[in-house]
């Protein structure tokens, strides 16, 4: 929340507003699928609650169409699921199984990730 409302002080939420708004003014078909894609990536890079909050910031400013928002929430929901630091659910997941005695490695997880995410965020953006 602090990291979300430095980067409104700083102007940096108002640019990123402003961008998705000339964005989904310019190609509005393409703006949500776009928007769900880099959030499904940025979600593996900050984690999803952050870069929740900062969509949802962004989103609110450049009073984007409802398509845009569901596909922004779409892909903070299935794009942490690539990697381990995607979400803080899956790192308690993993935490659960191995004191369960279940070891899964991030190398593990991003390989199965790869193979699992990138379709199952194409198809849900591309039918949303």
């Amino acid at each position: 929340f602090v990291f979300v409302q430095a980067l409104e002080v700083t102007g940096v939420v108002g640019r990123l507003a402003h961008l998705l708004a000339q964005g989904a003014a310019a190609a509005p078909l393409a703006a949500g699928p776009a928007v769900g894609a880099l959030l499904g990536v940025a979600t593996n890079l900050v984690n999803n609650l952050p870069a929740g909050l900062l969509a949802g910031a962004a989103l609110q400013s450049a009073q984007v169409a409802e398509p845009v928002r569901a596909a922004a929430l779409i892909g903070i929901d299935l794009g942490p699921n690539l990697s381990i630091t995607g979400s803080l659910a899956t790192l308690l997941w993993l935490a659960a199984l191995r004191r369960e005695g279940i070891e899964v490695g991030a190398g593990q997880f991003l390989r199965v990730g790869a193979w699992v995410m990138p379709p199952a965020l194409a198809a849900a953006l591309f039918v949303s």
